[in-house]
């Protein structure tokens, strides 16, 4: 008997406590070729894509979520969900295996439900990223900008308020995705701001990796610049 890639797997929301079942990938299929300079992976078979299962919908009540978010609700947060996302849901499922366009619409769920409930900055960053690199995969550039620059916004108030501290994310690789960020949506001042910030933090960084990424792009936007001076 074959084994699929994809895979049922049991939710609990965490919103409403109701049971449902959503699509995700076995990591046995998942080979990874190669990352970008803003971390989007590149999968050798791009029709095993985890990325597009990465947000959990519940049917019943629309609130949608990753597995970053916390299970915290502040008080009042659960009433405003049910105003500003059940009373409007129609009850959809996500469940099955999606497109990218499903998927590009259950993180903007995921968005709305983690700006309603309050999240982390840095997880918000995440999810509009994600969505960001979903669009590259359509080629709608225009979309794809937009979303990375709403990303490297969430990523700026996640360095300003250390929302990384306690997460697998740590300050270096937050500065690294304000500046790679900044470059790839073409603001070349806040870019060379934050490369040089990477770079400056290598003798207490515990990421020599992303050091050199920085310097490496640092270099490159340097030699473009003195090219446009020359010309």
């Amino acid at each position: 008997m074959e084994i699929s890639p994809t895979y049922v797997k049991k939710m609990e929301c965490l919103n409403c406590k109701e049971k449902f079942t959503t699509t995700k990938i076995r990591s046995r299929f998942v080979r990874v070729t190669k990352h970008e300079s803003d971390f989007k992976p590149i999968y050798a078979d791009s029709s095993v894509n985890p990325i597009l299962y990465n947000v959990a919908v519940c049917p019943k009540c629309g609130f949608a979520f990753t597995d970053e978010f916390s299970s915290y609700f502040a008080p009042s947060v659960k009433e405003e969900i049910a105003q500003k996302i059940t009373s409007l849901w129609s009850g959809r499922s996500f469940g099955d295996e999606r497109t990218i366009d499903e998927a590009i619409e259950a993180y903007k769920l995921a968005y709305v439900s983690a700006s309603v409930k309050r999240e982390k900055s840095l997880t918000m960053a995440g999810i509009m990223l994600r969505i960001a690199w979903l669009y590259d995969d359509k080629e709608d550039i225009e979309s794809s900008k937009r979303f990375r620059t709403v990303s490297r916004n969430l990523y700026t108030e996640a360095y300003t308020s250390e929302d990384h501290a306690g997460t697998q994310m740590s300050e270096t690789r937050v500065l690294y995705l304000m500046a790679e960020l900044s470059y790839q949506i073409g603001d070349m001042d806040e870019a060379i701001r934050n490369f040089s910030r990477v770079i400056e933090s290598q003798r207490t960084s515990t990421d020599p990796h992303i050091i050199e990424m920085a310097k490496e792009r640092w270099q490159e936007i340097r030699e473009q610049r003195e090219k446009n001076a020359h010309s």
